[in-house]
């Protein structure tokens, strides 16, 4: 992939979704999380997973390809695979966090016991909206990300912080390439995929080319060993 800073010590944050019963629920605040690999590393999660995590700053270029995006999607509709787990963030400065669990969730055999198998299990049946409710109410979950938030090379921003770097998730699934983002409405589907790097990093560099003169863009890819 083209990226312009291949630095992973990020810090993130994204706002809430806008379903009117979500406002309705006191808005939560994390610190943000660093994009540090190591972190995904260090808290009992089975790697190999197969999935990108890409870091980008929220710009108005961004804004303005979101809201035309979502106009468009919305009016022309698209194939969403039913087995594709989305999660809508309403929890401030938690995108790192949707991301890892994005990237998990669309991958989930190889999620061992634990936290983040719980919550997948949980979430599996449940609609967007469940989901982040159900991730409002997991003390455990905003524990451990807390601890990330102050393991991470960089000095964590204060959870009042407003910052404007923002994690979302690319994985595959029935051969169709997904961007999974919080923030927006649903997946995107960005069609036929056979080649998850070639087609992940066209998306990433769509996104650098529409700000060139930023520098906040890195990614970080979840692999899989191979089988003994």
């Amino acid at each position: 992939m083209d990226n312009k800073n291949s630095s992973s010590s990020s810090s993130s944050s994204s706002d809430g979704g806008d379903d009117n019963s979500i406002q309705q629920r006191p808005k939560i605040r994390w610190a943000p999380l660093e994009g540090n690999p190591e972190l995904v590393h260090s808290n009992g999660v089975n790697l190999p997973v197969v999935a990108f995590i890409f870091l980008f700053p929220l710009t108005k270029n961004y804004e303005k390809h979101n809201e035309e995006e979502e106009v468009w999607l919305t009016k022309h509709e698209q194939n969403v695979n039913p087995d594709v787990i989305f999660f809508k963030q309403t929890i401030a400065n938690a995108c790192g966090m949707i991301a890892l669990l994005h990237s998990l969730a669309n991958n989930d055999s190889l999620v061992g016991p634990g936290l983040f198998r719980n919550l997948i299990d949980e979430a599996k049946d449940m609609s967007p909206e469940e989901r982040a409710e159900l991730l409002e109410n997991s003390k455990e979950l905003a524990d451990i990300h807390g601890t990330c938030a102050q393991a991470g090379q960089t000095q964590a921003p204060d959870a009042s912080e407003e910052v404007d770097l923002h994690f979302i998730c690319f994985v595959v699934k029935n051969e169709h390439l997904y961007e999974l983002d919080g923030r927006k409405l649903f997946p995107i589907n960005h069609g036929k995929c056979l080649d998850f790097v070639e087609g992940a990093a066209k998306i990433m560099r769509q996104y650098i080319a529409r700000d060139p003169d930023q520098s906040n863009f890195s990614a970080i890819a979840l692999t899989k060993t191979p089988e003994e």
